[in-house]
């Protein structure tokens, strides 16, 4: 007999195990991951930062309504940010103002000096900065166990190495086919697939809302003199790099976004290369190594905002995905506000504040995509 549960989730990485834990309150859900493991893609192999005006003013609602979540328990530790600018950056820093001017956000302006003491070894020529104290490190990987482990506490079932195929609604139901396992059948799926998001939209025929990813590179690099360990993280206020310090090592990414197919993504030489030229222009460390490497893909909508919510012409089919480089620091927020619009469940103090049609897949036509 054909087993069945209410809700499907395809994507076992932090969406959808988010969603999936904040559901299954109310739901028999079953996570479907294609890999062999939760969390092999882009969750793990996130630079784990939460940066309240990372992503942009609509995205900060996301990220501020998730920072109290995290703190009460225990996954982030203070570190701080600086938007590194130089004399030639004064209308980008006017611009990031503007922008954020009345979100709420915690950013001021700081000079040459303040920056010396903060950031060892900076070249010259950065001589003010953006700081903003409240950016944290992310235990990335306890966020994820947790939500997976809530989720399985609540009857979670998590099927790993089950690649979805295929899926044909009849009288109110899905049935689902993947490549290993026996089919399921289910009310409602859960597009939670990250770069396969679009491509797992028209396996259940609905129409692409052009969600593409993009790969990211991050390096880790042994220097002299190691980076102090109160480092805040580092980002250029024009997007071509950041760092930050992690087990006495630097982390540091070219801020690359290079179109990719949905892939196990692998950084380029050239992108790693790149990112060490810009470091060496920013403090006067030595590079000893180069330690490790790696990418990942980072998929957004064409506004570059998420998509929450259930799709337009295909009924039973919910989206929960173009989360782009903030999908962990949103991830408490917006699994609450995505299982409150599956459930039709009413807004609560994480989610008064946020306006559901910015999110919504409703914003798109066809024209748009």
């Amino acid at each position: 007999m054909i087993q069945t549960f209410d809700v499907v989730v395809i994507g076992a990485g932090i969406a959808g195990a988010s969603i999936a834990a904040e559901i299954a309150a109310h739901r028999t859900v079953l996570i479907a991951e294609a890999e062999e493991h939760p969390g092999y893609h882009t969750t793990g192999r996130s630079a784990a930062f939460w940066e309240e005006c990372y992503g942009g003013p609509d995205v900060l609602p996301l990220t501020r309504g998730s920072g109290p979540w995290f703190r009460e328990r225990g996954f982030l530790s203070d570190r701080g940010a600086l938007y590194l600018a130089r004399a030639q950056d004064a209308s980008l820093i006017d611009d990031f103002f503007g922008r954020f001017e009345q979100s709420g956000a915690d950013a001021a302006l700081i000079d040459r000096p303040r920056l010396e003491s903060m950031v060892p070894g900076l070249a010259p020529e950065w001589d003010r900065a953006i700081h903003q104290p409240r950016c944290a490190d992310i235990d990335v990987a306890a966020v994820h166990q947790h939500y997976l482990a809530s989720a399985r506490e609540r009857g979670t079932t998590i099927a790993c190495g089950r690649r979805f195929r295929s899926a044909e609604r009849s009288k109110g139901l899905w049935r689902l086919q993947f490549d290993k396992g026996d089919a399921v059948q289910a009310g409602i799926i859960v597009n939670s697939a990250g770069a396969w998001a679009d491509d797992v939209a028209q396996r259940c025929g609905a129409s692409p809302l052009g969600i593409r990813p993009y790969r990211r590179t991050v390096a880790q690099l042994r220097t002299d003199p190691p980076p102090p360990s109160d480092l805040p993280l580092c980002l250029d206020i024009s997007g071509d790099f950041y760092f930050k310090p992690e087990s006495g090592k630097v982390w540091l990414s070219p801020h690359d976004e290079i179109p990719s197919e949905a892939c196990d993504a692998v950084p380029d030489e050239i992108d790693v290369a790149r990112a060490i030229d810009r470091f060496g222009k920013v403090v006067n460390w030595q590079v000893l190594a180069l330690e490790h490497k790696w990418a990942g893909l980072r998929s957004f909508a064409p506004d570059r905002l998420p998509v929450y919510g259930f799709d337009r012409r295909v009924d039973g089919l919910f989206w929960f995905a173009g989360q782009g480089g903030f999908g962990i620091q949103t991830a408490p927020a917006a699994a609450r506000l995505g299982a409150q619009l599956l459930l039709d469940a009413p807004c609560d103090a994480m989610t008064e504040a946020l306006d559901t049609a910015l999110y919504s897949p409703a914003r798109f036509t066809p024209a748009a995509v």
